[in-house]
């Protein structure tokens, strides 16, 4: 599996996991807010344009924004998955 797609699949979960805390609308909104990502209907993510990492971080920040700690806590267990994937505490 190539990193990119690690990237998309992380990225597929955390707007799910999103998903069911925000609901559909807000959650995939939130995602299409990060203009490097190409997002689903269903929340799954199809394209990264430019540094993974940092549209990760993007994706991160969009949902902390809406709901801080809550949402970095509900990340953690997720990122844990995925041990060679890095983004900023």
């Amino acid at each position: 599996m190539s990193n990119d797609d690690e990237y998309k699949m992380i990225m597929s979960e955390m707007i799910k996991k999103q998903v069911v805390i925000l609901g559909p609308d807000i959650a995939i909104m939130k995602a299409k807010n990060v203009k490097e990502l190409v997002v689903g209907a269903d929340g799954e993510v199809t394209e990264i344009n430019g540094d993974a990492q940092a549209v990760l971080q993007k994706l991160i920040d969009e949902y902390v924004a809406l709901s801080g700690l809550i949402v970095k806590k509900t990340m953690e267990p997720l990122l844990a998955k995925y041990p060679s994937i890095k983004v900023g505490q």
